[in-house]
């Protein structure tokens, strides 16, 4: 293996508080960029580390007292690398140490184990069980060095590794080299993406859901709350364009449900199947969820739970259809409150503005949904105009609940059985403004809450998105698996990202320091170690890399013999 030359040397440093590196005084400090990828070549063994931050020093005070005239370029060229150096601080991620260094180390010098060192690394850099946490550091004066594409392919892995389902995500700031995040890893437990309005969260999740389709890592239940994942969407930048929708990149995998027909129709959504919710299917729990939004009481939610008691399923049917002679008699017979429940009836009478909500449906749609995701579809459900809070927030719930619940149904069986044919396929929800379902007031009221305290017990992820991390509960973003987070301004919400996390401090500063498109922070359960990317673009280049066939040239059946001949090249 062959190294670019040093960058500089390791001069002090802790397992704690990270490594100070001094630069070589033929490299400008304004090459280095925090979040840069780079190597420390220790006497045994190879670190992987995060720059995390850029200083400036001098060996004299004097200087700074008395700096060189701006103009006098030779002085300022004696000064440089003597009396005036950069320094970087450096957070190690990683460390790779062969087992011959040990027994090299003992009978050579140092510049024995270190050729023996990086032999082994070309030897078994490509076996990620080499890579190991870093528990201790690189002796002083370690020589730096700029990570190459083979550090980042034993790190990450590669694309088309056919013992893993990698997939790219990004690259990293200074190379054209792709990071990898597992998606076996991804899916197993609940992630989330984050960052400030603006910085590209649904193209992340876009490229995301994508990448679970295209590797067969899960089948995807997606609550579409601005119409941005199903079909094709508006693209973000000063000039109108649109970019494809998953129905449209995976038009055989892919099924659209939709809760405003007549929107869906309008943006030339094809074959999209029509959702109804019926009064029956609500529970107390799912009217709690919106009580803000439909400025409920505690009497109420309280006379809620006599009335479910006395009527069961139809409970919210009764109610609405009462007279006020009805109510007072209910109220003398079963000791409620006529103020509360008169004033709950009322309230819940705006449930009947939403177009899904039906007093009976002719057929069980959530059924119909189960089957689409136990055949291996991945489904997205589209709320067109009905996209407010208490609409989003009071479907999602109530379909992820039923679905939740067929799960834990069929794990249980799983488990009893131990029959492979038995195992549910792996789910993820995709939900939007998680912090309305995953606030810690709300938190234990909805299915959400349950589903990230669970992890993979029952088969089924979150992935959380989100440009307000910090009203989520605590509880919850410590059980979240991978974060991918763009830039973030808010201070609670940059500690919120690094929540249970181990080494925090000398990432803020990475976090900080992101641009604010198409750049992310990744870390967490999928990556081997938190990595800065530039995100990959979603644009015509990934459709051809996906295998994309637009609908407009060719006809269903040739959609269909290609979607397939895909299918049969991949090996599913």
């Amino acid at each position: 293996m062959t190294l670019h030359k040093p960058l500089g040397s390791v001069i002090q440093g802790s397992l704690s508080e990270g490594l100070e590196v001094r630069l070589h005084p033929d490299v400008s400090v304004e090459e280095m960029r925090v979040g840069k990828f780079l190597i420390v070549e220790g006497a045994r063994s190879r670190f992987f580390c995060l720059l995390t931050d850029v200083s400036l020093g001098t060996s004299s005070n004097r200087i700074i007292a008395d700096p060189p005239d701006p103009n006098d370029d030779l002085l300022r060229e004696v000064l440089a690398g003597s009396s005036t150096y950069g320094t970087l601080e450096l957070s190690p991620m990683l460390m790779f140490t062969p087992h011959e260094a040990g027994e090299n180390g003992k009978v050579n010098g140092k510049k024995s184990a270190k050729k023996s060192n990086l032999a082994s690394f070309e030897a078994q850099s490509s076996d990620n069980s080499q890579l190991l946490p870093v528990k201790t550091i690189p002796s002083h004066f370690s020589q730096v060095y700029d990570a190459s594409e083979r550090d980042f392919r034993a790190v990450f892995g590669w694309e088309d590794d056919p013992h893993r389902r990698n997939f790219a995500i990004g690259q990293p700031l200074d190379m054209d080299v792709p990071i990898c995040i597992d998606l076996d890893r991804f899916v197993e437990r609940s992630n989330g993406v984050f960052g400030k309005s603006g910085t590209g969260k649904s193209f992340l999740t876009r490229l995301l859901l994508s990448g679970i389709i295209r590797k067969q890592a899960a089948v995807n239940l997606i609550f579409d709350m601005h119409s941005e994942y199903g079909w094709e969407a508006v693209s973000e930048g000063k000039q109108f364009s649109t970019v494809k929708g998953l129905r449209q990149l995976f038009p055989n995998q892919v099924q659209v449900y939709t809760l405003d027909p007549q929107s869906t129709k309008r943006r030339g959504v094809r074959d999209a199947h029509e959702l109804y919710l019926s009064y029956d299917q609500l529970e107390v729990e799912d009217i709690m969820l919106v009580r803000q939004e439909l400025n409920l009481s505690e009497a109420s939610l309280e006379n809620a739970i006599i009335l479910r008691n006395e009527f069961g399923k139809s409970w919210i049917t009764q109610l609405l259809s009462m007279t006020n002679d009805e109510i007072q008699m209910f109220c003398d017979e079963k000791r409620g409150n006529k103020s509360s429940i008169m004033a709950l009836q009322r309230k819940l009478l705006r449930l009947d503005d939403l177009k899904y909500m039906r007093t009976a449906t002719p057929q069980n749609y959530i059924n119909q949904i189960l089957e689409s995701l136990n055949a291996g579809k991945h489904v997205v459900i589209e709320f067109g105009s009905q996209s407010n809070m208490l609409s989003y927030m009071l479907a999602t719930n109530v379909i992820s609940r039923r679905i939740h619940a067929s799960y834990v149904h069929k794990a249980e069986k799983f488990l009893q059985s131990k029959n492979p044919s038995h195992r549910p396929r792996q789910l993820v929800i995709t939900i939007e403004e998680a912090h309305r379902f995953l606030d810690s007031s709300v938190v234990r009221q909805t299915i959400f809450g349950t589903i990230a305290r669970e992890m993979r017990k029952y088969f089924v992820t979150l992935l959380v998105v989100d440009q307000r991390p910090s009203g989520i509960d605590n509880e919850v973003m410590s059980q979240i698996g991978t974060r991918i987070t763009a830039l973030l301004n808010d201070e609670k919400d940059i500690d919120a990202i690094f929540t249970g996390v181990s080494g925090a401090g000398s990432l803020r500063s990475v976090l900080a320091k992101l641009d604010s498109k198409q750049q992310a922070l990744i870390l967490g359960h999928a990556v081997p170690m938190p990595v800065v990317v530039r995100t990959r673009p979603y644009d015509e280049n990934f459709y051809r890399e996906i295998g994309d066939t637009p609908w407009d040239e060719k006809s269903d059946d040739e959609v269909f013999a290609a979607a397939e001949s895909a299918k049969s090249d991949l090996g599913f």
